[in-house]
């Protein structure tokens, strides 16, 4: 990948003599006069050049789609303050990105601007009514260089992805602007991990090699392993996907064949920081001692071919250091989500080795920056973001529901989100009419969640009013709900598979509807965390051999987020999608004089 701007270097012998003379004579007062050469200029009278450049990397991560800023907790990070307490900070959106990114190239010749995948997905819906068009056209202006593929890229599988990167208008709703063809992706997509199963090959470029004035510097993209865990079934269909490990591995190998000896990993697959303030020091105790979860294993065995590794998924903050292989020093880091954080990484560049300088004393070092609502927009984003959100607003601005006060689903600490009992219960009402699939509980995955809805109006539609453009926001994805029967003992073992097996690092509390309730022990580990004897439908006790209807979405039916038993229900019936059940209880059960308060979230009893 070039760094030159894309589509997107006797007598008259007797006079000539004297003449030569004189002159030799003049400079060898010359020479004299000069100072004496240092011996590095190697006798030619000039300093010689620095033999190292600093390139300045800039990385985020986890963007999804979130051109505008986030609302509720969802915008916001924290901040660890010098006494030791923590303040919630306003950040994110691209406009302020831009900007902050912008002011942060300069006086830097040596800038690169790189990503770490979920650009696009689960996108709110100025971008995701648009197939996210708008946010590719945004990423283009802010001039990212290059990102890896992420979990939510594969979300309407591999053909619009590679629209994505190719451009063209959509295949079944068209152009959606007049004499517009989309243009795609000015940066290059990296699907490393990713391969079609009919060919074997990567669906996209496995790397990119940037390079400006004879620095060159190879960037290798992978999404995690387990990506087919995470997406519908049809978004992956047709695709492998391999370790993230061998997969680096490999193609780190054949970079420094090429004789490119820097090289960056991208990779969508993160860590789970010990404290959630974005400046927290991830090394005080130690190289990388503030940090657990997945990446830390990766780092742990990607080859020292590889200099720095740029990570994302878990949403969260941190700039670890955690030891190659070899021992050397290896920066690795996260920017949270949405735009609230952007990372600077200082690689030292040694024109001599073509590598970068990774020593106890001189290493890549790496800060998150937060991308503060107090700097100015950026003109031409803000322009874009206009004209997106006037193509955007007889559908987004359409009024659903009423709530009294915010209903957080992301920012709560608890397990059981406020929000995510709202949406239960609109699942439970919405398919417990015999017709509509008879369902007696409501189970809703709490990654499905993507932000609050806040009481405060973000238009002109008033406060407490919920638009069917923050509703899109709160559940992007349209699943298809799904009620089907599972016998009691699948009941509690889909519950223990919250807290066990994959997810025993990392819970994923299912959201419960009313009537739905049990307790969990964190004091316990594994599956043990789920008291049994607790887990009731209305005060009774499950019984593991009754049959019980259930209402969730397909994701969840098909088994994602490794609830492997929730995807053994029999008798399935299909209804409407989770988003027009969800505005349909809104409708029904709210209005401007009784306006839907937040649950209480008495469903799970948490014992710690």
């Amino acid at each position: 990948m070039s760094a030159t701007p894309r589509k997107n270097r006797g007598g008259r012998a007797g006079r000539r003599v004297l003449a030569a003379a004189a002159g030799l004579t003049t400079l060898g007062a010359l020479v004299a006069a000069m100072p004496a050469a240092d011996a590095h200029d190697k006798g030619h009278g000039h300093p010689k050049p620095a033999r190292t450049v600093d390139v300045q990397l800039l990385s985020f991560n986890d963007l999804h789609g979130n051109l505008e800023p986030p609302a509720g907790s969802a915008g916001t990070v924290a901040q660890k303050q010098a006494d030791g307490t923590v303040k919630s900070i306003p950040a994110g959106g691209v406009e302020y990105l831009a900007t902050s990114l912008r002011t942060a190239r300069k006086g830097h010749p040596y800038s690169i601007t790189a990503a770490a995948g979920d650009m696009v997905g689960a996108s709110p819906l100025l971008s995701g009514l648009f197939h996210d068009e708008p946010t590719i056209e945004a990423l283009n202006d802010v001039h990212l260089d290059v990102t890896s593929v992420g979990n939510h890229e594969f979300d309407e599988g591999a053909v619009e992805l590679a629209r994505m990167q190719n451009g063209g208008c959509h295949p079944v709703e068209g152009c959606y602007e007049k004499g517009k063809k989309f243009p795609g992706a000015d940066f290059p997509y990296l699907a490393a991990n990713v391969t079609s199963e009919k060919t074997g090959k990567p669906i996209l470029k496995p790397y990119t090699v940037w390079k400006k004035n004879g620095v060159k510097i190879g960037f290798i993209g992978v999404t995690l392993k387990g990506t087919p865990d995470v997406v519908t079934a049809e978004g992956v269909k047709g695709l492998k996907f391999h370790d993230e490990i061998e997969t680096i591995n490999k193609y780190a190998k054949e970079l420094d064949r090429q004789g490119v000896k820097s090289i960056v990993a991208l990779i969508h697959e993160g860590g789970l920081p010990t404290s959630n303030a974005y400046n927290y020091d991830c090394d005080s105790a130690g190289p990388g001692s503030g940090l657990s979860g997945p990446i830390v294993d990766i780092a742990k065995g990607v080859t020292p071919k590889v200099d720095a590794l740029i990570t994302g998924h878990t949403h969260t903050a941190y700039a670890c250091t955690i030891p190659d292989p070899a021992g050397n020093p290896r920066m690795v880091t996260s920017a949270a989500s949405y735009g609230k954080l952007f990372t600077e990484t200082t690689l030292t560049y040694d024109k001599r080795t073509k590598d970068i300088v990774r020593t106890a004393v001189k290493s890549p070092k790496s800060v998150n920056h937060i991308v503060s609502r107090d700097q100015a927009k950026a003109p031409d984003i803000s322009a874009l973001i206009a004209r997106w959100n006037k193509l955007a607003a007889p559908v987004a601005n359409r009024p659903q529901g009423y709530i009294s006060a915010d209903i957080n689903g992301r920012g709560s600490e608890a397990p059981e989100k406020p929000l995510g009992d709202l949406i239960a219960d609109a699942q439970l009402a919405g398919l417990a009419p015999s017709d509509k699939g008879g369902a007696q509980i409501a189970f809703m995955n709490p990654g499905g969640i993507r932000s609050d809805l806040v009481y405060k109006a973000s238009g002109s539609e008033g406060d407490g009013v919920v638009t069917y453009g923050e509703a899109f926001t709160v559940q992007p994805f349209t699943n298809m709900m799904n009620v089907v029967s599972l016998t009691g003992a699948q009941l509690i073992q889909g519950l223990q598979q919250q807290v066990s097996g994959g997810n025993q690092a990392e819970p994923k509390i299912l959201q419960v509807s009313k009537g739905f309730t049990y307790s969990l022990d964190m004091t316990k580990t594994g599956a043990a965390r789920v008291l049994v004897d607790t887990v009731k439908l209305n005060g009774v006790a499950i019984d593991p051999a009754k049959s019980y209807r259930v209402a969730m979405n397909a994701f969840l039916a098909g088994g994602g987020d490794g609830f492997t038993a929730l995807g053994q229900g029999t008798n399935k019936l299909v209804g409407a999608s989770d988003l027009d059940v969800f505005n349909a209880y809104l409708k029904a059960n709210s209005s401007a004089s009784a306006p839907i308060a937040p649950p209480a979230q008495n469903r799970i009893t948490v014992v710690k």
